[in-house]
């Protein structure tokens, strides 16, 4: 496309954007505000984000589910699988408990953490009405994280449904899921009064599952869990009708699930590849999350996405790793419960297959396979910086980190693309996520500079295009985190006019809004003392996803790909352009 084209499919977008502010997208925000105000008890997102979950169609496998995985026990012993996994149930139970008296603490966004991250504040809000409270938050711009989602942490599911699925919760069930060896089991881990059954019953139940000696089955279940959603729902009705309604229901009702892995992991990239999507046999991706626990301990939640976001799971893994490492319930040579008689407690769950369904499964598992071998994962490791330099230099690391990737697509593949950074909107009732845009005049100008005309600016001007860099992407964050990103906004008015059978503005099949909308770039970042990577998937087939942490003094990315993009490659262009910035921040020229 010349320059002339562009300018021209530039003016058609700009003409359709403005029809659609002064005309249908005005009426549409009004009836959308009416809504709002009628609707208090929730937020204009949730609804329509929870349709379109739950009415996509894709497997939840690569489409949807994540994967954090947790930094290994600081003390070795402690990683010994049966020990981990015991921990890490017991700790589970207890923040349940702590969660449902209504003890958990709530998460609060700091936007000046200086003024509202302090005990003193804490004490003071502690005292302060709950009707005022908000005023007092409102003041130094604190505001408390919605935790509506959390309920569906534990004992809940996705269920497979023609057209859209359904979340089911049962708090009454009592009981773990077990997978292993693509057997599942089932036993109690919350006796009748509610409270943590012994650990060292626990500890025998799943040292129980660890040497039981049935081998796998020749037609494993979870497979359907990976497949189409109407595929899973019409066969999920035949394993009903053929007399397996009971054990789904335990499926369904479990607190939670544990996968318990019989290898080891060799590196990063195979956890990443066996918390992500494993070999499709032993889990349950329909569980709102899993814990996994490999034979070396290594160990990961992988969570289904349509009930919640990243800052719950997070909320629920940074407390687990605290209370496993801080206050292990069973230790190294910890005796398990020896008058427990497990071979009672635990209940091996069996199925009735007919000819259909194993055929069902059989083809799961090799739509699954040809899916999750077109998966490239690679990551990397910068070592010279990270958040503590780029602080001194009053630059955002997050705005800093999105940059190389802005520059690294530039070298690798000669454009800037639509790139989506999620950021969540848990300081609103039944807030979501918005997205960041962090592609932007300011980062395309920069990445040109960087890495085609390095030699045409002198280390002050770069300096400044970072800094010009820095602040914009600071605002787009602000925005987003406070409700004020135009997707979702966008995403509601058509959903709106979709609802109410209106035909759409020509806004929404113009060319520019499908390319914004086509995330070659989709980033999510996190950094915290329990993560050791995340991961997931790119969300079109041309795209990378790009999982990253700015830690104190190294950045790090675990970043996926599919045939069509070189993953290795693009890492190099990231390092590449991480050693640039830091190169110029130094005050050195680029060579």
């Amino acid at each position: 496309m010349n320059g002339n084209e562009s300018v021209c499919v530039f003016r058609t977008t700009e003409k359709l954007a403005q029809d659609f502010q002064s005309g249908v997208g005005k009426q549409l925000h009004e009836e959308l505000v009416i809504q709002d105000k009628n609707n208090k008890h929730t937020s204009y997102i949730s609804g329509p984000w929870f349709d379109m979950y739950l009415s996509a169609r894709d497997s939840v496998v690569l489409n949807f589910n994540p994967f954090m995985s947790f930094n290994l026990d600081p003390k070795p012993e402690y990683n010994e699988q049966l020990v981990r996994a015991t921990n890490m149930v017991c700790s589970a139970v207890r923040f349940m408990k702590t969660l449902r008296a209504g003890l958990l603490e709530p998460e609060v966004f700091h936007l000046n953490p200086a003024k509202s991250d302090t005990d003193g504040f804490k004490r003071f809000i502690r005292w302060v009405p709950s009707a005022l409270s908000w005023y007092g938050a409102y003041m130094v711009n604190a505001y408390p994280l919605d935790m509506s989602q959390y309920f569906r942490l534990f004992n809940s599911t996705r269920v497979p449904k023609r057209g859209r699925d359904e979340l089911f919760t049962d708090q009454g069930a009592r009981h773990l899921l077990v997978m292993r060896n693509r057997n599942m089991y089932v036993f109690d881990i919350v006796d009748r009064d509610g409270n943590l059954v012994r650990p060292a019953e626990i500890q025998s139940h799943l040292k129980y599952i660890l040497s039981d000696p049935t081998p796998a089955p020749a037609f494993p279940l979870g497979a359907l869990t990976s497949e189409n959603r109407d595929v899973w729902a019409g066969l999920r009705e035949k394993l009903s009708a053929a007399g397996n309604a009971e054990s789904l229901h335990l499926v369904d009702s479990a607190v939670f699930c544990l996968c318990l892995d019989d290898e080891n992991m060799r590196d990063h990239i195979h956890i990443s590849h066996n918390m992500l999507h494993g070999d499709g046999c032993n889990r349950w991706y329909d569980k709102s999350f899993s814990v996994i626990v490999a034979k070396d301990g290594q160990a990961a939640i992988n969570f289904e996405h349509s009930w919640g976001d990243g800052v719950a799971v997070l909320r629920f893994q940074n407390e687990i790793f605290k209370d496993t490492t801080e206050q292990p319930l069973v230790h190294p040579g910890s005796v398990a419960a020896t008058a427990v008689d497990s071979a009672s407690a635990v209940h091996r769950l069996t199925f009735s297959l007919d000819g259909e369904l194993e055929d069902g499964i059989k083809k799961a598992k090799e739509n699954f396979d040809a899916a999750v071998s077109k998966l490239t994962i690679d990551a990397m490791e910068f070592k010279k910086g990270g958040k503590e330099r780029l602080k001194k230099n009053k630059l955002s690391p997050d705005a800093v980190a999105q940059l190389a990737f802005q520059m690294a697509f530039l070298r690798q593949y000669g454009q800037t693309v639509a790139t989506y950074e999620s950021c969540s909107t848990a300081a609103f009732k039944h807030g979501r996520t918005e997205t960041i845009r962090p592609a932007s005049l300011y980062t395309k100008r920069c990445s040109h500079a960087f890495v085609r005309e390095a030699g045409e600016h002198s280390v002050q001007q770069l300096q400044a295009m970072l800094g010009d860099c820095s602040k914009y992407h600071g605002q787009l964050t602000r925005e987003a985190a406070m409700g004020q990103g135009f997707d979702r906004h966008l995403f509601a008015l058509r959903y709106l006019a979709n609802s109410q059978g209106r035909t759409l503005h020509s806004l929404y099949s113009d060319p520019a809004y499908a390319a914004i909308n086509h995330n070659i770039l989709s980033t999510s970042t996190l950094t915290s003392p329990a993560v050791s990577l995340g991961g997931f998937a790119p969300v079109v087939p041309d795209g990378f996803g790009v999982g990253y942490g700015v830690h104190d003094d190294w950045i790090g990315c675990n970043v996926s790909s599919y045939p069509s993009r070189n993953v290795h490659e693009f890492l190099q262009c990231v390092h590449k352009s991480l050693e640039d910035i830091f190169t110029v921040l130094e005050g050195k020229p680029l060579s």
